[in-house]
């Protein structure tokens, strides 16, 4: 029951981290793309224009958040199989050691110095790998995050949310594009933001205003700046 139950928080642990992580990722397309094309059509450009910057900075956002995720993931885990490594020669050349310090683990979570014994000695019998990277480095390492999956997550997230103000963009009648991609980009991040409170458990308001003020100056910012630019100063 109890390796069943650990797996099982394990996996919904698992599942928030992705979640969040698209989320964010998710948010990050909505905003740099609104922010982007609300600047372009702040200076008067043509839909054309607009459709083919747009793709481009969605394609190289994209690939941007892809690279960076895999360098960031795979660091991560070259730095967990190094531990491991390193865990595993120490329970081979000093088991005695490991011992001791997988009861003062335990001893420190608030176990009796005999029932920390009696627990280490039992787990280690089982499975003394397991039993040291849980305690000592809070590693899986049956359930590594993959640098590739991680990838192409982060693109994918970044690529669905960034589609929704340039296709609101260029749907759009010309004389009311930046207004619906407004509104389209608050709808978007008002959705981000409740799914963002629902996973951190945050509260929801403070999260909605945090997500829109920041998405909403920054298209404010870059479309003043196209005005101007329109304008020649």
């Amino acid at each position: 029951m109890f390796p069943h139950q650990e797996s099982h928080t394990s996996s919904i642990a698992s599942l928030q981290n992705w979640l969040r992580a698209a989320v964010l990722g998710a948010n990050d397309g909505i905003v740099s793309l609104a922010a982007l094309v609300v600047g372009i059509a702040g200076a008067s450009a043509s839909n054309e224009t607009i459709l083919l910057t747009g793709v481009a900075a969605l394609i190289a956002g994209a690939l941007s958040m892809a690279v960076g995720e895999y360098v960031s993931v795979s660091t991560q885990r070259d730095i967990e199989h190094a531990l491991l490594e390193k865990e595993r020669y120490e329970l081979e050349h000093y088991a005695d050691e490991e011992l001791e310090e997988l009861v003062g683990i335990y001893q420190k979570k608030g176990l009796s110095h005999e029932t920390a014994r009696v627990v280490a000695l039992e787990l280690t019998a089982h499975n003394a790998f397991a039993a040291h990277v849980d305690a000592e480095l809070g590693i899986d390492p049956d359930d590594l995050t993959n640098p590739w999956q991680a990838a192409v997550a982060s693109a994918a997230a970044f690529s669905l949310g960034a589609v929704i103000p340039l296709i609101a963009i260029v749907a759009s009648p010309i004389e009311i594009r930046v207004p619906v991609t407004f509104v389209a980009v608050l709808i978007a991040l008002i959705v981000t933001g409740l799914i963002s409170a629902k996973l951190s458990g945050a509260g929801a308001r403070l999260v909605i205003v945090r997500v829109i003020f920041g998405g909403l100056l920054a298209m404010l910012i870059t479309f003043g700046i196209g005005r101007l630019f329109s304008t020649g100063f």
